[in-house]
């Protein structure tokens, strides 16, 4: 287990878990006793009637032994909080790139699922339940129920950076706390790993695990070991290397099954985000080799044997008819990585794009006696529907003063509405609306990929406002747009109402100004350039490409004269420097971090200044500038934000090389990415007296 006693030992970290919630109010019935026995009364029960009697009348009628034991007994009952039978508790089990066909209920014939097969058998299987189709995305629209880009959430966060989820925002935690429930994180959180972003500041009552990817290994300046950090609400427990991650599955719910054997007698909120199927891939010794599937079949196993663990804790504390159980996947799988990827099954797409393999996920909720056994609803339903959903079967309703995009579909679930209430899903990519689906129709908006990591270019998914009947073709292949533009024309207008109210109503994402790691850390060192300089030659921009390195002596004469630097990039939330020019004591540098453009200027005089909007995906046109007055400006796809303060232009020339796709020297700005740019770009140029 992760025991307490190894932050002790270590050292790194002493807090104590909140796994024992605070306690529901019992002042109702401590009240009633107070008063019974303060003023004389005593009761016996009559039927369902509470009949009232002096101290005189019973002095003169006392009351039989047995009466007298039953009121006792009732005041006992009383006196111990129970759960309401009217508010179930919830589960939510989120697995990380796990794909539509991965599981049993969903087709797969490859990964044995026992325990998912019984839950979709005893529950619903949805069909037409969408995600996001990034990590951090995703886990936002779950959390808020907003649309990622409301909350300012487009892409992935990465360890030490200075964005996470807004503090302020009221998450599905917040709400159900708000209502007594006790609340539980254990997992992958991925919203910030700042400690003002971590879950016991978004309505949490505690929190265990590793609070992002585990691929985002960081070095230990402690052991010079690239290690993951398991965090114990606030504070690092212990740090884990490669293999040690075999033990967190099995860990994760062992801690889950503690959580619910602590709260039997009080409504609670389980939220379990596993670390798996994320690569890489780290199955239990004991999943080892148990399936016919290599190492991902064997995690897809173990995951299923985690349910199976819920499952039955849920039946053996007698709480399985008052809990609502919900299995789904933050996005498609990372297909790209190949056997140790998932599937999407009959899905077009995978992990990263909004084709539906990128973001229609396998999902299946259970509540015995509610929910009825064994059915399916391709009803539209998504990510952003768990918090009104939830908050309105705990008896609460969202604030009004909040926009939020999710629908209450608790009717649907209870079959009591044929409809899941939702007519639209609106697929985002970063701050980018790529599609809309209204009914069985899908339009695509604008060009898509095929998924994170796949060269392949599909030719016919270059072309925008392609229209595919879901109902008809799951597969996305055949466009039906030329057979019905009236219901291209009413879709796209659906679309650019939604973009519009997004970008209008958009709440920021928390902010911190110097972010750390959770742990002392090496810091990451620039990656070598195997490429010379090229002296004196003026740059033909026209040939210019990722991985190029300039001369100061080639790169153009910025030194007193306004600029402007251009460019076309593609890829899934890429990162990392697009062009720098400088280094420790003047230059300029474009680059992405955290789904975000910035553009930075060194000066002698004013050091670092910045101005950064979100990117988004997809193949953008992006413009970064410095005008004659100092102003700093950043466009994509035309649309700008400038620097509020001038910058002043730079005065001298940059004494360091011009790099394309990195910073082979010291950084011109040190929050900048180290290493290579990870996305498309092309027509790089800079320009002056622009």
């Amino acid at each position: 287990m992760f025991r307490s006693e190894r932050a002790a030992n270590s050292g790194r970290g002493q807090s104590k878990s909140k796994t024992l919630p605070r306690k529901r109010s019992t002042h109702v019935e401590t009240n009633l006793i107070f008063a019974l026995t303060t003023t004389g009364f005593a009761g016996a029960l009559c039927g369902n009637r509470f009949i009232m009697r002096t101290e005189k009348e019973l002095s003169s009628q006392p009351l039989p032994r047995l009466a007298i034991a039953l009121m006792l007994l009732i005041c006992g009952v009383l006196l111990t909080p129970l759960q309401a039978a009217d508010k179930p508790n919830f589960v939510i089990i989120f697995i990380d790139d796990m794909g539509y066909g991965d599981i049993g209920p969903f087709g797969s014939n490859l990964n044995r699922t026992p325990n998912l097969d019984r839950m979709a058998d005893e529950g619903m299987r949805l069909t037409s339940f969408y995600a996001a189709p990034v990590c951090s995305a995703s886990r936002a629209q779950l959390m808020t129920g907003s649309y990622a880009p409301r909350v300012s959430v487009p892409g992935v966060f990465f360890p030490a950076g200075r964005l996470g989820l807004n503090p302020e925002e009221h998450t599905v935690a917040d709400y159900l706390r708000d209502l007594g429930y006790a609340t539980m994180c254990v997992g992958k959180w991925h919203l910030g790993d700042q400690r003002e972003f971590l879950p016991t500041k978004h309505g949490f009552d505690g929190y265990l695990g590793i609070p992002y990817s585990n691929d985002m290994q960081r070095v230990a300046k402690a052991s010079g070991k690239r290690v993951h950090p398991l965090v114990r609400d606030t504070e690092v427990v212990e740090l884990l290397e490669g293999e040690q991650q075999r033990r967190v599955t099995r860990e994760y719910t062992e801690e889950a099954v503690k959580f619910l054997e602590a709260n039997t007698k009080q409504q609670f909120f389980l939220y379990l985000p596993h670390t798996a199927m994320h690569v890489p891939l780290f199955p239990h010794a004991d999943f080892v080799g148990r399936s016919k599937n290599g190492t991902y079949g064997d995690w897809v196993e173990e995951v299923d044997w985690s349910v199976g663990q819920i499952l039955a804790a849920l039946k053996r504390l007698k709480l399985e008819e008052n809990t609502l159980v919900l299995f789904t996947s933050d996005n498609g799988p990372w297909a790209s990585k190949g056997k140790a990827g998932g599937v999407s099954g009959p899905l077009r797409g995978s992990k990263g794009c909004t084709l539906e393999g990128g973001v229609r996920v396998p999902t299946i909720v259970r509540w015995p006696g509610k929910i009825a056994p064994g059915t399916t609803s391709d009803a539209i339903a998504g990510t952003t529907d768990v918090l009104p959903t939830f908050v309105s079967l705990a008896g609460g309703a969202p604030k009004k003063d909040v926009k939020i995009d999710g629908v209450d579909i608790s009717k649907h679930l209870l079959g009591r509405w044929a409809s899941s209430g939702r007519k639209e899903w609106y697929y985002f990519q970063g701050t980018r609306l790529q599609a809309v689906r209204s009914g069985p129709w899908k339009l695509a908006m604008t060009s898509q990929s095929l998924g994170m990591g796949i060269k392949e270019k599909a030719a016919d998914l270059s072309k925008a406002d392609r229209l595919y009947n879901l109902g008809e073709e799951i597969g996305e292949t055949t466009d039906r747009a030329a057979d019905h533009p009236e219901i291209v024309a009413r879709l796209r207008k659906l679309g650019e109402r939604m973009a519009n109210d997004v970008a209008e109503n958009k709440r920021p994402a928390g902010e911190v100004e110097n972010p750390v790691t959770l742990y002392p850390t090496e810091p990451r060192k620039a990656r070598p350039s195997t490429k010379k300089a090229k002296p004196g030659k003026a740059i033909t921009w026209t040939k210019a490409k990722l991985g190029d390195v300039f001369a100061p002596s080639s790169a153009p004469a910025v030194a007193g004269k306004p600029f402007l630097i251009s460019c076309t990039v593609a890829g899934e939330n890429p990162q990392g420097v697009i062009v720098a020019h400088g280094g420790s004591a003047v230059g300029y540098s474009l680059y992405t971090k955290d789904g975000r453009l910035i553009f930075a200027i060194r000066s002698s005089s004013s050091g670092v200044q910045r101005v950064s909007r979100a990117l988004g995906s997809g193949r953008c046109q992006v413009s970064a500038s410095l005008s004659k007055d100092g102003l700093m400006t950043l466009s994509v796809d035309g649309s700008h934000v400038k620097s509020e303060q001038t910058v002043g232009l730079l005065n001298r020339h940059p004494q360091e090389d011009l790099c394309i796709g990195h910073d082979n020297r010291n950084p011109v700005d040190p929050e900048a990415p180290a290493g290579s740019w990870t996305g498309e770009l092309t027509a790089i140029k800079i320009s002056i007296g622009k």
